[in-house]
């Protein structure tokens, strides 16, 4: 993000009265949002569709994003992992947030297939896993059972043998290093 571009939280807070906020936020997110879901999914047409309905849910919920919780992009991993597990869980893709918002299912083409797969494959560094590298390794391992994987605190403190205060503790300190390293790249 060159210096002179709007914060996520700024384009976030924006939406209400401008749209094309919206979709400037949407453009710097999807290819990460979309590397998330095919990789977990390996279908295109699913992956299309959590996408759609991450990024109406986040349109919809754009006025509760707080930046001082986790960055945009983890923000939307979240969701993208919440709306994977409810089409596993209910066998179907949810259209809760775009029904609300009045858009319509897009049949996709496979010209439309092909260009998810190339955004992915341009942003395969931007994968969850990629996001949290830099992390000591315990941070990284709270961060992604607790943020991508939307484990509870109990459970991954049973795994890591650990008490939930300190595993609540390393993702506070992991989003924290995130934050404080996405800041350091916007400027």
């Amino acid at each position: 993000m060159a210096p002179d571009e709007p914060t996520d939280a700024a384009l976030l807070a924006a939406t209400a009265r401008d749209p094309e906020a919206f979709g400037l936020f949407y453009r710097r997110h999807v290819r990460a949002v979309l590397a998330y879901l095919l990789s977990r999914t390996r279908r295109p047409e699913l992956a299309a569709d959590l996408c759609a309905e991450v990024f109406a849910t986040a349109l919809e919920d754009a006025d509760r994003y707080d930046p001082r919780r986790a960055p945009a992009r983890a923000w939307l991993l979240a969701m993208a992992g919440s709306r994977l597990v409810d089409s596993v869980r209910r066998g179907q893709v949810e259209d809760r947030a775009r029904t609300r918002l009045g858009m319509p299912p897009r049949a996709l083409t496979d010209r439309d297939l092909e260009r998810i797969e190339e955004l992915v494959d341009l942003s395969r560094g931007l994968s969850a896993d990629a996001l949290v590298a830099d992390l000591p390794p315990e941070q990284r391992d709270a961060v992604l059972a607790r943020i991508v994987h939307e484990r509870d605190y109990g459970d991954i403190a049973a795994d890591l043998q650990v008490s939930e205060a300190v595993v609540r503790q390393r993702v506070s300190r992991g989003l924290s290093g995130l934050r404080t390293r996405m800041e350091a790249d916007s400027q």
